[in-house]
Formats: C-alpha cells, structure tokens, sequence
C-alpha cells in the first residue's frame, strides 16, 4: 500500500523535470565569442511569437535559427552576414530594428510626422483659442450696472 503512494509522490515531484526539454548548449572558445552569440539571438525576433527574441522564445523555429546563428559563427561569418541570412530567409520582419529604405521610410517617419500633426494640431488651438479671447467684448456700462443689480438681488434673496 505505501509502495504505490511512494511512487506516484516520486512522478509527481520529478515527473515534469524529467519531461522538460534540454537546454541549448553551444561551446564557445572564447567568453567575447560567448557574448557575440547572445547579442545576435537578443536583436533577433522570433517569426511565430511576434514580440519574443529568439533568446527567449521556446517556439521551434526560434532554436532553429539560434542553431543557424551558432553554426554561422562557427563558420567565421560576421554579424552583418549572419543577419542578412535570416533576413533573407524570415524576412525583414526578424529585426527589432529594420534599415531605412523605400519599404521601411514610413515606418521610420511615422513618429516625426506624428510629433509634427500633434505640434500644428496644439498650435491651431492656441491661436484660435486666443483669437476668441480677443475677440469677445467687454461688458458695456448698462450691462454691468445690470449684472450688479442682479447680484445684489442674489444676495438679498439669500440674507432674508
């Protein structure tokens, strides 16, 4: 009877760490190569989870490419060459940051003409809004003994 018990506790604690994946395990000569590797697969983004580097993501396809960015590296290959791979093969999207050119101007210039739309926009209330001011007369002296009369009755009304 406890034997059973005794066995289905073990699974329950070890159970999930036995069925875990193995980490990535990649042999670098030198701690600056060490480094390199975790910059690039940090500036890469993982084409299925959307906002994940291929650093952090467990999806398949992010291994696949840290696999192709080690084996890259191990090749001799520069950063540039390692980048554009990707690139080629995922597509622009894999960068944080894409290059500026004709595809990507507007996603550049989105936040300058944003910036720019909101300035103008502020501007137009200001000065339409100072115009109004201007533009509104003063009170005229029979509209003022007017206006007095009618807080003095106000008052009146409030004392009694």
């Amino acid at each position: 009877m406890l034997r059973p018990v005794l066995i289905v506790l073990l699974l329950a604690v070890y159970g999930p760490s036995l069925m875990a994946e193995p980490n990535d395990v990649y042999s670098f000569e030198s701690r600056s190569e060490e480094q390199r590797f975790h910059n690039l697969i940090s500036e890469l983004r993982c084409p299925k989870c959307q906002n994940q580097n291929i650093a952090d993501s467990n999806a398949p396809i992010s291994k696949d490419m840290r696999d192709e960015v080690y084996q890259m590296m191990s090749e001799g290959a520069r950063n540039e060459e390692i980048v554009d791979a990707l690139v080629g093969r995922f597509g622009e999207f894999v960068r944080y940051k894409p290059e500026v050119d004709s595809r990507t101007i507007l996603l550049w210039a989105t936040p300058v003409i944003a910036v720019g739309v909101g300035l103008v926009v502020v501007a137009f209330i200001v000065i339409r809004t100072r115009r109004n001011d201007e533009s509104e007369p003063a009170l005229s002296d029979e509209e003022r003994s007017r206006a007095a009369r009618i807080l003095a009755e106000g008052d009146s009304d409030r004392t009694s």
